[in-house]
Order: C-alpha cells, then structure tokens, then sequence
C-alpha cells in the first residue's frame, strides 16, 4: 500500500483534486473522547483549536492517525477524524492543501514517492532530515522521528530458525550457498522485480537463488505459508502484526539495504505555526513508537479483531500519555 508504482502515483498526482474530492475528505467524524491530560497536554494547550487528523487506510496508519487524535484532545483540541483514506497520495495532498492538518507518515515513502528520489539514503536519521529539508518548499514540516521503521526484510518459523539458525540476510546468503535447496523464498510479485526488493537484496548481499525457489503469490499468503514452512523464507513488511501472531523470526538487514520507513508527523506548515505545542505533545509518543510496539498494536487489530480506536486509547492510557475523565 505504500510502494505504489511511480507510473501509477503520477497519474494519481495529476487526478488530486478530484482523489480529495472522492476519498472521503469532504467529510470526517468528530472525535469525542473523554480524555484529559496525563504526561502530555498539561494546561491544554490546544484549547480552542480546531484540527484535522488524517491517515492511509491500512491498520498501523489507522491507529497511528486515532493516536494522533486522542494526544490533541487531550490537549484540548476539537479534532476532526479524517483518518483512513485510500492510497498514499489522498492523505497526503490533504495536509499539503491544509484540508488537514496531519498524520503521521513514512520517510522512506516521502523520499521515493513523493519528493522523486530513487536512491534511499542509508542512515535513518539523515533521510529523515533530507525529507524534512525537502518538504519544506511544499509547505509541509516533519517533526523528529520514530524508531517504528516499516521496511521489507525476510523472515521464517520457528522450526526453520532452530534448523537453520540464520538471523541476518549474510547468514540467508551464506546458507545460499552452502546448500541451495533450504533458501526457498515466498514474495509478492513487486519485490520480486524491484531494485529495492529482491534483484537488489540478491546483489548486495551476494546471493543467487534459483527462480526454481521462488514462489510469487499475495502478501496475505506469504505469512501463512512462511508459518508453515512451505517457503524457508517470506517477504514481509517489518511491523506486521502477523510476525508476532505467527512466532515468525525476522532476519536482520546487516548491510541497511533495505530503505528506511520511519514513521513521523508530517503537519502542515502553516498550522504547526498557528499551534507550535503540537510538537511538544506529539514528541513523548513518538520516541515510544517502535517496531514492537506496532507489531503488537497491528496485531490487536488484524488478528484479534480489535478496532483501531480501542487499541490507541488502550496504549494511550496505558503509557500514561492520557488518562480518562
């Protein structure tokens, strides 16, 4: 959902203004939680502001955008619920316009989607403060980071890893090449033709693994074939709550090959003016945002069944950010 095709993401820049019009940003629900400050949000700074919070429509993003919320009514904020619009390119056009005010959203996704890039740049930090430099011109300004970094990586169940015992892609190549026929893949279509999926991982990391071992299906599919092993490995996205559900081990990327996806806010320029406490207020959460903690919250949602709002005001609660009155 959020490695769109760039054919396809200039189409849908150049269609904007009809994608905001019909993606649900003309309308939202106000939020109304009885919250009141706890470690954030202390004298209610936001008190007689009215914001707009928006969000992609994936799961990690839903919750991310009602933690948003929660955080800036409890500062006092009358808040505007727009999360949960479809593609990359509706939320973002919203707080580029204004018609919202933030969300929270991925460095890696910012650099090669929207700002034109083609190479990531290695260091979180640096790629972060490239975006940041970058986005300023579009009137759009990124408060510091997270360490929740939603990237591909290759991972396997727990009988394959006591078996194999491989725990970073340099292990994947050296089994590779010591016996061949273990390094069976299960990846989605994409990664498996992209210069940062697959070609990419398999020339940096020195691997050559036999189209005869890679299976290519849906990335829903990937996580339960990889649980029962019937691939050693499957591509999966590093904060997917199935990873945990499924006891599976994610290898680590030892040579950072893989992009950096921090997930940040990104506010519009002109409201973190107009209402600068929103970094105060959003900082605390975002420095405990990691990948555990949204493997656990996605999973809360997408195994268990929970809804988005629930597990936000739950993990809210319980890291003290909010109480409730």
């Amino acid at each position: 959902m959020r490695r769109t095709s760039v054919i396809a993401l200039a189409a849908a820049a150049v269609l904007a203004p009809s994608l905001l019009g019909g993606c649900g940003l003309t309308s939202g629900s106000p939020m109304v939680d009885d919250v009141k400050p706890g470690s954030i949000g202390a004298g209610q700074p936001l008190k007689g502001a009215d914001l707009t919070v928006t969000s992609k429509e994936f799961t990690e993003q839903l919750v991310l955008g009602q933690i948003t919320g929660i955080a800036l009514q409890a500062a006092g904020a009358k808040v505007l619920d727009r999360t949960g619009i479809q593609g990359s390119i509706g939320a973002r056009e919203a707080v580029k316009s204004g018609d919202a005010d933030l969300m929270y959203e991925y460095t890696g996704t910012a650099w090669i989607t929207y700002q034109g890039n083609t190479e990531p740049i290695d260091d979180p930090h640096k790629q972060w403060q490239a975006v940041h430099d970058a986005d300023l011109k579009n009137g759009i300004t990124w408060l510091p980071p997270s360490a929740l970094n939603n990237t591909y990586a290759l991972a396997m169940n727990a009988a394959n890893a006591k078996k194999y015992k491989t725990k970073t892609l340099s292990d994947v190549a050296a089994l590779a090449k010591s016996d061949p026929k273990a390094v069976t893949l299960c990846v989605e279509s994409e990664f498996a033709s992209r210069n940062d999926g697959l070609p990419g991982m398999e020339k940096e990391y020195g691997m050559k693994i036999p189209a005869s071992n890679i299976t290519k299906m849906d990335s829903g599919i990937i996580y339960t074939q990889a649980s029962k092993g019937t691939c050693t490995f499957g591509e999966v996205f590093t904060t997917d709550g199935r990873i945990k559900a499924m006891d599976l081990t994610v290898m680590e990327d030892d040579k950072h090959f893989f992009p950096n996806y921090n997930a940040a806010p990104e506010v519009n320029s002109k409201s973190l003016e107009k209402y600068p406490e929103l970094q105060k207020i959003l900082d605390p959460i975002t420095k405990k945002l990691n990948n555990d903690v949204a493997r656990e919250l996605n999973a809360r949602v997408d195994v268990e069944g929970e809804d988005p709002h629930s597990v936000a005001m739950d993990w809210m609660v319980s890291e003290g950010f909010v109480k409730k009155k």
